[in-house]
């Protein structure tokens, strides 16, 4: 049975996350919904990253196996057609049965925004953390530089992770500011739960000098998440890219 690959895009501002559960609407729920509507069977959607509540995705990755007739071309035109607004499928490949886009990533980049203003601007706030305090953006970027490399990321792992191994590599992570838009971007070979958002947590604690840079290799030597700072807020996040060649 031939096994099809999405990219999709999504605001998941409405969502509770990527993966289906029971008593809450969920991207993949949906996804699995709207295909079964237009190739007349269900189907399973296996996501490559189970992003979570409020979180966004431009380039999620999905599979799912069916058989069907319909060209590839008119199979997303068919789906977006029935899809809400917040989603859109941007690509559909046929790919050997044997594909795991979880498994196979080599590397995947995210996002974090965040409007450090004094005043709120309602036209980003789905997307973009609102932080109206000072930040030193240069002893964030030092901190940042603690985190490239292999790293046990315990202390930026939240509880209720099921991974046997919290070894990680970050391969960049690059802060910069225009205007009062600051954009952190974090590409790594995987990454643990809420991860990418307890080092941006950690990073504002750095930014407005509540956390001295020098204390960040400390926490991660530590392996203690209570020494890390907050998990930041989930619309500020979003899954960038994933990349699937060295």
């Amino acid at each position: 049975m031939p096994r099809f690959k999405l990219i999709v895009a999504y605001d998941g501002t409405g969502y509770h996350g990527f993966a289906r559960q029971d008593n809450a609407l969920t991207i993949q729920e949906v996804l699995e919904k709207t295909i079964a509507s237009v190739i007349g069977q269900e189907v399973r959607v296996i996501g490559a990253g189970r992003t979570d509540t409020g979180v966004h995705a431009k380039e999620q990755c999905c599979v799912f196996d069916a058989q069907t007739g319909i060209p590839v071309y008119n199979l997303i035109k068919a789906i977006n057609s029935k899809l809400p607004k917040d989603i859109a499928v941007r690509d559909i490949t046929i790919v050997p049965d044997d594909f795991q886009p979880r498994y196979a990533a080599k590397h995947k980049t995210y996002r974090y925004l965040i409007l450090n203003s004094k005043i709120r601007d309602p036209f980003i706030y789905k997307y973009a953390y609102f932080y109206p305090y000072d930040l030193d953006i240069a002893l964030m970027q030092e901190a940042a530089a603690y985190i490239v490399g292999e790293h046990d990321f315990r202390c930026f792992c939240s509880a209720g992770s099921s991974v046997v191994s919290t070894v990680r590599t970050v391969y960049e992570l690059k802060i910069t500011k225009q205007g009062e838009l600051i954009t952190i971007d974090i590409c790594g070979n995987g990454f643990l739960y809420n991860m990418v958002r307890i080092i941006v947590g950690t990073l504002l604690k750095v930014g407005t000098k509540k956390l001295p840079v020098e204390q960040m290799k400390n926490i991660l030597v530590s392996k203690d998440r209570g020494l890390a700072g907050p998990t930041a807020p989930p619309q500020g996040l979003t899954m960038l890219k994933i990349n699937y060649h060295e």
